[in-house]
C-alpha cells in the first residue's frame, strides 16, 4: 500500500511567510494533482508554542540562523514561525485537504525541535506516525513538501529506519539551501531511499 506524506505545506514556509522557502508556492498545485494517485494521504504541520527553544528571539544575544548547542545537540535558531493556531501555521490556502486522512503535528515540545514527521530531533518522542502507517498496512511512502533538505529529508531518513520503502518526489519539494539538498539526496540514496519525480508516479 502506498501513502503520500505531505510535509509542512504551511503559510510560513511559502514566500510571504516568516521562514519562506524559495518558490515554495510552486509545489502546491503539483501536490494536489498527486494526491489521487495514492491509497492514503497524510500531512504534517509544524506546531510551535511561543516559547519554543528553536526561536532565536528566545535566546538573548543570539541571531536567526545561528547554530547553538542545546540539550547536547547542535540546533539552528530560526525566525518565529508556525505558532500554534496562527495564520503561518495553517496549510497554504490552495492545498487541497479533502483527501488528507490524518494530520500529524510536530514541534510542540518547547524544549526540543522536531524536523521529522516521525520523531523529535533527539528521537525521544514519537509522533505515532510509524505505528499509524503500519496499522494501515502501508509499506511504501512518498514524500513531498517543505523544506526539502530539512523536514522532508529527516522524515525520509526516519522512514527508512522504520523499515518503510521511502521515496522523495523531487519536483514536489523545494529547499532553503540547494547545496544542502544535494548532500541530503546523497545520504538518502546511500541509506537505500529513492528519488523520483511526479512524472514516474
Amino acid at each position: 500500500m502506498r501513502a503520500l506524506v505531505i510535509i509542512d505545506v504551511q503559510n510560513d514556509f511559502i514566500p510571504g511567510g516568516a521562514l519562506a522557502v524559495p518558490e515554495g508556492y510552486k509545489i502546491v498545485e503539483l501536490i494536489n494533482k498527486l494526491q489521487h494517485k495514492f491509497d492514503l494521504v497524510i500531512a504534517t504541520q509544524d506546531w510551535h508554542p511561543e516559547d519554543h527553544s528553536s526561536f532565536a528571539v528566545n535566546h538573548p544575544e543570539k541571531k536567526e540562523f545561528e547554530k547553538i548547542t542545546w540539550k547536547g545537540r547542535e540546533e539552528v535558531l530560526w525566525p518565529v514561525h508556525c505558532l500554534q493556531s496562527s495564520w503561518g501555521a495553517k496549510f497554504h490556502p490552495d492545498l487541497r485537504t479533502s483527501k488528507i486522512e490524518a494530520i500529524f503535528r510536530k514541534g510542540t515540545n518547547p524544549e526540543m525541535d522536531s524536523y521529522s514527521a516521525f520523531y523529535d530531533n533527539g528521537h525521544l518522542k514519537t509522533t505515532g506516525l510509524a505505528g499509524y502507517l503500519k496499522e494501515k498496512g502501508v509499506d511504501e511512502l512518498y514524500f513531498c513538501g517543505l523544506a526539502a533538505e530539512i523536514c522532508v529529508y529527516f522524515s525520509v531518513m526516519d522512514a527508512l529506519e522504520e523499515g518503510f520503502d521511502a521515496t522523495i518526489i523531487e519536483d514536489a519539494t523545494r529547499a532553503l539551501d540547494t547545496t544542502d539538498f544535494e548532500n541530503a539526496k546523497k545520504n538518502i540514496l546511500e541509506k537505500g531511499g529513492k528519488i523520483t519525480t511526479s512524472l514516474t508516479i
